[in-house]
């Protein structure tokens, strides 16, 4: 099982979808970005929902709107993501199991139980060094490796993929031939 929900992982392909390696934003609509990725339309709706209360993203208007960044890409961490849509999560919760030792038959002597358990302190360590990885990592970040690791045609070709459906050039991705 998994500490994060699908939805984070939806959120941070979307968000890298809404930049490019330069740092420039682009706007798309949750319709396109779920056909984009093949995900749930729904479900990404209710995580651009939590993107834009936690002003990550805005809403754009108009007959076409969507979503743009709501900051700049090099502002935008993981943890940022990750925080608005499942929350502060943490990775252990301490059951104070040192309490309930057989050998204290059911009174543990206060050194047993003064200060922070043991095990909890190393979790709460792994807890603080993970989410300042994901505070150190942006969205420009990951669109940059991306950048780096697909070939010049897929910037070109998702760039031309997202203007053709912003102007309704396409039904689903299928696109539309202009016969006139």
């Amino acid at each position: 099982m998994s500490l994060y929900s699908a939805g984070v992982e939806y959120g941070i392909h979307c968000l890298t979808f809404l930049v490019d390696e330069l740092g420039d934003s682009r706007e798309a609509s949750v319709r396109d970005l779920a056909d984009l990725q093949g995900v749930p339309q729904e479900y990404l709706a209710k995580v651009f929902t939590k993107l834009a209360k936690a002003g990550l993203v805005a809403a754009t208007e108009g007959v076409r709107g969507g979503f743009k960044l709501a900051r700049p890409a090099d502002e935008i961490s993981v943890l940022d993501i990750v925080t608005a849509i499942d929350g502060r999560k943490m990775i252990f919760e301490c059951r104070d199991v040192r309490d309930r030792c057989a050998l204290f038959e059911g009174s543990p002597p206060s050194w047993a139980q003064e200060g922070t358990c043991s095990i909890h302190a190393v979790m709460l360590t792994a807890q603080k060094r993970m989410e300042e990885a994901l505070a150190q990592q942006t969205i420009l970040d990951i669109a940059r490796r991306v950048g780096r690791k697909a070939p010049p045609e897929f910037s070109t070709q998702l760039v031309n993929w997202m203007s053709d459906r912003r102007a309704g050039k396409t039904i689903g991705d299928i696109p539309v031939v202009d016969i006139s």
